[in-house]
């Protein structure tokens, strides 16, 4: 039997992504967002700083406009991101609620973190939430963050959202939840033989050649971008763990150090 890892885990950024948030079909898992809601409010009730990382903006519009594909226009994807991103903030303080846990809302894009005044500005505004007990809850800000504009505002997804903003808060672990069980030496999907490797503690090239392909039709992410992540928080001397997030509560067994998933770091 595996041991049981050793994991700091008194700041900690959660990660979850679209699959989680959105059935195949594009209806909304209201079951997970409440089973997420009540994981992180037991977390902050136990005295831990907690923030999520949340996908799901265009997913959630689309399904709010009775859309089945993403379209391919920017402006009509940044207009379906402000719909969604508003009725998934609402469905989120909906379902904290129900556990009196307090949430606040914060939308960033890239050059926040380059800027020195924004980056000092952005980190008050984590450290006083975290502060007041309030989970921060944060999103690119898909309505104004393009690759066309002239200074670089798009963090590309938010598999590297979470390792910028776990890193420049110096969070101790981040959980990245997705629709895998973990981080394999090659694809499970195509390779029977394929193997879920239980702890990665460095991210080379070695480690992105088994890597490939990108995630579901209504999100971006892909396996490379959490590796990306992953070496990110290795580099900054902290830990994360990829886990598969159809049940937000396998946070628990993560917390208390069970090998569920992969520990990179």
């Amino acid at each position: 039997m595996e041991a049981m890892r050793q994991l700091q885990a008194k700041r900690v950024v959660i990660k979850v992504g679209t699959s989680t948030l959105v059935y195949p079909d594009g209806a909304i898992n209201l079951r997970a967002i409440d089973q997420l809601a009540f994981v992180i409010s037991a977390m902050r009730h136990h005295g831990r700083e907690v923030v999520l990382v949340s996908s799901g903006a265009i997913g959630v519009g689309l399904n709010y406009i009775g859309l089945k594909q993403r379209p391919k226009a920017i402006p009509e994807q940044q207009a379906i991101a402000a719909i969604g991103q508003s009725e998934l903030i609402s469905i989120y303080k909906e379902r904290f609620a129900v556990y009196e846990q307090k949430i606040g809302q914060l939308l960033l894009t890239r050059d926040i973190f380059v800027y020195p005044k924004s980056h000092q500005n952005v980190m008050n505004t984590f450290e006083a939430l975290l502060a007041q007990n309030i989970v921060p809850i944060v999103n690119e800000n898909d309505t104004v963050a393009v690759d066309e504009l002239d200074h670089e505002t798009k963090f590309g997804d938010n598999d590297q959202l979470s390792a910028v903003v776990a890193t420049n808060i110096d969070a101790d672990l981040l959980i990245m939840l997705s629709d895998i069980d973990g981080f394999y030496d090659g694809n499970p999907n195509g390779d029977t033989g394929a193997t879920l490797l239980s702890h990665v503690a460095k991210v080379n090239q070695a480690t992105y050649t088994l890597a490939g392909g990108t995630g579901s039709r209504f999100g971006t992410g892909g396996m490379v971008t959490k590796l990306k992540a992953a070496e990110r928080m290795i580099k900054a001397d902290s830990q994360m763990v990829l886990a598969n997030g159809a049940d937000p509560t396998i946070i628990f067994q993560i917390l208390a150090g069970e090998p569920v998933g992969t520990l990179f770091g």
